[in-house]
């Protein structure tokens, strides 16, 4: 089948890890034994990883010492005693036999058919910062001799490793941002240019790869630089390290979902494509081994179906038996690996390879990209993160799909748009709020909701109009009406604000008859109003997400969205069961059903008119006829079916 459309491997989604070798962590350059890292990648191949992400150590690979003469004035550089060579190597303070090492380590990778990333700028690593000599105790990321070093380094590094075949791609370094504190988006920004500039100056054909992590709109780290910057953003996304994704257990929705909401968010907003470079559960002090490859079948099975090209684990070996830095102080770094120090495959890495397998396997080239139904439009002003996430699960469990876009961004012409969580005096920039609701006159649906946030036109746009404000002592409730009867949310809130309706269809509202949720015309448009943060309220807290039937906050985008779905070709009625679609022409379409539950769903199939179910690729087949069909999905699998009309 065809190649990777991110990176030139052979598999359409890629399988991949992190790499230090089994016997030596961190101190694999220093202490190199290339008889083991030969088992180690032996081993790896036959599993089904594809590429490694490796990291020439910083301080092994540009050993400099600063010298130091009278009242400790700097006196020149050395590597310990020895004057740098007056040659290329010793212009760039590297050292030659940890290159001729690197170099030995692309031909073992090379005789297992693995392709290699190169995380240049290693200094932060599982919990320590390594540093040459000469460079410690400076702010390494804004010191002037510091960048000049590292683009010393980078510049050397890649005219002497260009040439290897086995080599797809440059990554800045591994999370480089952590390797000390900027405080200004301008110095992370030439940070970045520096560095990024001096591997394409030597390279330009591999593409350049972020390698950062925890990135946001705004701050210092943005997505929108490194993706200006570089050619592929990275998410790190483990659910014990990221903020709101370890409220719910590992094996439902809001975990194993959550390297695909935030690799989507990241490329969305930064403008270029992204993966997940790091991954992982973190460990049997959070969860056993079985539930562990139910994570890791489940999240892949996502990343693939919302269009993302790859994946890699973290990391390839367990580190257990160390004692140096940082095995000997950060217990968690231990037991990590897809295998044991002694080569045993943990079932992550089985299913993993299973998986890859599988999708190669498939009856197309390359999984068509989803419908994508709604924009979701974030405010400088919120919690980017949380809104996102919470946005992105309410559509999941209500059977639809969005992307993201940063309130900056122009706004691509859609049908549906979301305006989650408006926040602050600020609003939405004014030119930015004119265009949408623009968009909105000529026919378009917006939804808004708000966590006490300003908006102009407010009254002529919603149909209500605010008539008083006080804060909240207790977390509102209100009754959803539906078809299938009224629905009873309580959803937490900071303030009230007390509306006059004046026109709207009122479709939720508190025991006192406020509105809660609103519908009204606007132009040739719909505006859908929520007068409470629902986004915050799935994703700050715990258990919602899994619980659905005890908290049914979907219910209120299910309400919203019942026209635009009706468009879509294939819907289901189980909130833990999301679907994407995948038209492969005007008359076949894939559709990609993925139980985020570590319980089997029994799910009903329900096909537009004129549609039919051909066959099914993956998983149990559904049953039926006439555009009904049941499905039972196991525990954290997926089933995929092709339609034809």
């Amino acid at each position: 089948m065809g190649n990777n459309v991110l990176l030139q491997l052979p598999s359409t989604f890629f399988v991949g890890c992190n790499y230090w070798a089994s016997h030596a962590g961190t101190a694999m350059w220093s202490d190199w034994r290339p008889e083991q890292v030969d088992i180690d990648l032996k081993r790896l191949s036959e599993a089904g990883i594809e590429v490694i992400r490796v990291f020439p150590l910083w301080p092994d690979f540009q050993p400099i010492h600063s010298m130091y003469a009278g009242e400790g004035e700097h006196f020149g550089y050395r590597f310990g005693e020895e004057r740098l060579p007056e040659d290329e190597a010793g212009r760039a303070g590297m050292s030659k036999p940890m290159m001729e090492r690197f170099i030995q380590f692309t031909e073992i990778a090379e005789r297992h058919n693995l392709k290699i990333i190169v995380g240049l700028i290693t200094g932060w690593m599982s919990g320590r910062l390594f540093v040459p000599p000469a460079l410690q105790g400076k702010p390494i990321l804004t010191d002037p001799d510091s960048i000049r070093w590292q683009v010393k380094f980078v510049n050397y590094f890649v005219k002497q490793m260009k040439f290897s075949s086995t080599i797809i791609a440059w990554d800045l370094g591994n999370e480089c941002n952590v390797m000390g504190k900027v405080n200004k988006r301008e110095e992370a920004y030439v940070w970045t240019a520096s560095i990024a500039n001096a591997i394409k100056a030597v390279d330009a054909d591999r593409p350049l790869i972020s390698g950062m992590h925890s990135l946001s709109p705004g701050g210092a780290w943005t997505m929108q630089d490194q993706g200006e910057l570089t050619d592929i953003l990275t998410t790190h996304p483990y659910p014990f390290w990221t903020e709101y994704m370890d409220y719910d257990p590992l094996t439902t929705m809001r975990p194993t979902i959550h390297a695909t909401v935030e690799s989507l968010f990241y490329g969305q907003i930064g403008e270029k494509p992204c993966f997940a470079e790091e991954m992982g559960t973190m460990g049997p002090m959070v969860c056993s081994e079985e539930v562990a490859a139910s994570f890791a079948r489940t999240s892949m099975f996502s990343q693939w179906a919302h269009g993302l090209n790859g994946l890699l684990w973290w990391c390839a070996n367990d580190q257990t038996k160390l004692q140096h830095a940082p095995y000997d102080w950060v217990a968690c770094e231990g037991e990590l690996g897809l295998m044991t120090e002694e080569g045993r495959v943990k079932p992550a890495l089985q299913e993993l390879g299973r998986i890859k397998k599988l999708i190669q396997e498939l009856p197309f080239d390359r999984l068509p990209a989803r419908r994508v139904d709604g924009i979701c439009i974030l405010n400088s002003a919120q919690d980017y993160w949380a809104t996102a996430l919470g946005a992105f699960l309410l559509s999941k469990q209500a059977g639809f799909d969005i992307d993201f876009r940063y309130e900056e961004q122009a706004l691509p012409d859609a049908e549906f748009y979301l305006l989650p969580c408006v926040t602050g005096v600020f609003g939405v920039a004014k030119q930015r709020w004119e265009q949408l609701l623009g968009k909105v006159r000529d026919g378009a649906t917006l939804y808004i909701s708000s966590n006490d946030g300003y908006m102009l036109n407010f009254a002529e746009l919603t149909g209500l109009t605010v008539q008083n404000r006080r804060r909240r002592d207790q977390e509102a409730e209100a009754v959803l009406k539906g078809a299938d009867g009224d629905v009873g949310l309580k959803l937490p809130g900071s303030f009230k604000l007390e509306y006059r309706n004046d026109r709207a269809e009122v479709l939720a509202a508190e025991p006192d008859g406020n509105p809660v949720l609103t519908k009204a015309s606007y132009g040739k448009g719909t505006v859908y109003f929520c007068s409470l943060p629902l986004e915050l309220a799935m994703s700050q807290q715990t258990g919602v997400s899994y619980k659905p039937d005890e908290f049914p906050y979907w219910k209120m985008y299910d309400s919203i969205t019942k026209e635009i779905r009706h468009e879509r070709v294939v819907t289901v009625d189980v909130p833990q069961v999301g679907i994407t679609e995948h038209m492969q022409d005007a008359d076949s379409c894939i559709a990609v059903m993925i139980n985020y539950s570590p319980e089997p769903r029994e799910a009903t199939l329900t096909l537009q008119n004129g549609w039919n179910l051909e066959k099914t690729l993956y998983g149990a087949g559904p049953e039926g006829s006439n555009g009904s069909y049941a499905a039972v999905l196991p525990p954290n699998e997926a089933v995929i079916v092709q339609l034809n009309r």
